[in-house]
């Protein structure tokens, strides 16, 4: 909606540029923020704020509240985000099922939605919820993000072992479906974005790992995300890391692939599934095999070690299910990576925070590329605890 090609000087460049920067500053404060503020902080004159505000709740993006302090004047009107008209539509595919949320511009999460399907039945289903949100909320919808395992260039799925897709054109299938724009942000960068969203800081890179039925990597520096310029950064659960008698059939069709050993479906059995919850998890890592956790853990830190060290991480994150592991599993790859190879150091290794939601990154890379803005962490903080 205000994004476009700024890179031409243009009159309506202009205007955008300084419609996102308004629209930031609210974001930043709302309900405090003013268009003195605005003005201030951007050094436009006031009148050109206030048209810029003007233009914001025209657009049903900003809403004004009450009066704030006199500051020897004319009290000044505060402004918030208008949360009661745009949604976000997020939808989480998972090779089961699927988690659609309808989000609203403050973060809060107004509707959510679990999909379940097979193999066969997964275009169907998915196809058949996308459009009962656009029925059910008609004139709504801003733009869609979707999360999904697999490389893709925002457009297309390039290849997906997990949901046996490739070359899929599911933007312009949702798209079709919803008549807003399709994003579509690879699972574990998703993720990844995620958990930098909810911190005041993030400084260096950071190595985010998911690990559930399949494993993926992304990296960020300094709380962004660093993808390559192929879309497939991060593709490493089927670099082989097991040789000879040791290595095992993978779903890929080789051998010897990290996530053959190192994911919660090697590591816990084939009953595993992405969908369950933390509970269940733990129950199975309580029965499991030593030998396959330590085994996986091994593998992984050995991928982990070299990653690391190349890229000089600060720290290393593991996200997805495998946060329901606990201490135990942490503890064995911890203990694989912390020795020092000469001219590096070791990298600590914790797992992602609970509080990073499933939705969260792509919901944020939604809002980016339409709004050009994003929330503070303390906005997501605040809607993670109106979830609870």
């Amino acid at each position: 909606m205000l994004n476009g090609d700024d890179t031409l000087d243009t009159q309506a460049a202009v205007r955008r540029a300084n419609l996102r920067r308004a629209l930031q500053l609210v974001f930043d404060d709302p309900g405090a923020q003013t268009r003195a503020g605005i003005a201030r902080a951007t050094g436009l004159t006031a009148a050109t704020a206030s048209s810029l505000v003007a233009e914001l709740i025209d657009l049903r993006l900003v809403a004004e509240g009450a009066q704030a302090a006199s500051t020897g004047g004319k009290r000044p009107t505060t402004l918030s985000i208008d949360a009661d008209h745009h949604l976000l539509v997020v939808v989480v595919i998972r090779p089961t099922d699927a988690r659609i949320a309808l989000i609203a511009l403050d973060a809060t999460e107004v509707d959510t939605r679990r999909v379940v399907y097979t193999d066969t039945t997964r275009d169907r289903m998915l196809d058949a919820a996308v459009a009962d949100i656009a029925a059910g909320y008609p004139g709504r919808p801003l733009v869609a993000g979707v999360q999904l395992p697999g490389t893709t260039d925002g457009r297309r799925v390039f290849e997906s072992v997990q949901l046996g897709w490739t070359d899929v054109p599911l933007a312009d299938r949702f798209e079709e479906l919803l008549g807003v724009p399709v994003l579509l942000v690879n699972d574990v960068d998703a993720e990844a974005i995620a958990e930098a969203a909810i911190e005041d800081e993030s400084s260096g890179y950071r190595l985010f790992i998911h690990i559930g039925t399949g494993i993926g990597a992304a990296v960020t520096l300094d709380g962004e995300l660093a993808p390559g310029p192929r879309d497939r950064a991060g593709e490493i659960g089927h670099v082989q890391v097991q040789f000879g008698d040791e290595a095992r059939e993978c779903r890929c069709g080789r051998s010897g692939c990290l996530e053959s050993v190192a994911s919660l479906t090697a590591m816990l059995g084939d009953e595993f599934d992405d969908a369950m919850d933390a509970e269940t998890i733990a129950t199975l890592a309580a029965g499991a095999d030593d030998r396959l956790l330590t085994d996986g853990a091994r593998a992984l830190a050995r991928t982990v070690k070299l990653i690391a060290a190349v890229l000089d991480a600060a720290e290393v994150a593991i996200g997805g299910p495998a946060r329901a592991l606990g201490d135990r599993f942490l503890a064995l790859v911890q203990a694989e990576i912390d020795y020092t190879a000469t001219g590096t150091v070791n990298v600590p290794v914790r797992y992602a925070d609970a509080d990073a939601q499933v939705a969260t990154g792509v919901a944020q890379v939604a809002l980016s590329s339409a709004l050009g803005v994003r929330w503070s962490p303390a906005q997501l903080r605040a809607a993670s605890a109106r979830r609870v």
